[in-house]
């Protein structure tokens, strides 16, 4: 699945993205991994519809740019899920070759 974030709207502050050709499994670690950030003041997503709309992400930051803050959640769940495979395909081949 290819997901999108797409800008609906954009503040000093704070902006609202768009998700499309999502997957509902990737939205609350997003959101969560984005509040990590000490710069965020506020994250959270929302549905309007969920069969003919596509959920939106909404970002406050106290301080710096909301959409950096937004890319450094993004890049950290990027190394969790490499790692996370890299360490499952080593495993599968531990049972590959005890077989």
């Amino acid at each position: 699945m290819d997901t999108k974030l797409r800008v609906v709207s954009k503040g000093k502050d704070d902006i609202t993205l768009e998700m499309t050709n999502y997957d509902n499994t990737i939205l609350r670690p997003l959101v969560e991994e984005i509040m990590r950030d000490e710069q965020v003041k506020d994250s959270r997503y929302y549905l309007k519809h969920p069969t003919i709309d596509n959920p939106q992400i909404y970002v406050k930051v106290k301080t710096g740019k909301p959409q950096a803050a937004v890319k450094r959640a993004i890049r950290k769940m990027s190394k969790v899920y490499e790692t996370l495979s890299v360490d499952l395909s080593r495993e599968l081949k531990k049972i590959k070759t005890e077989e």
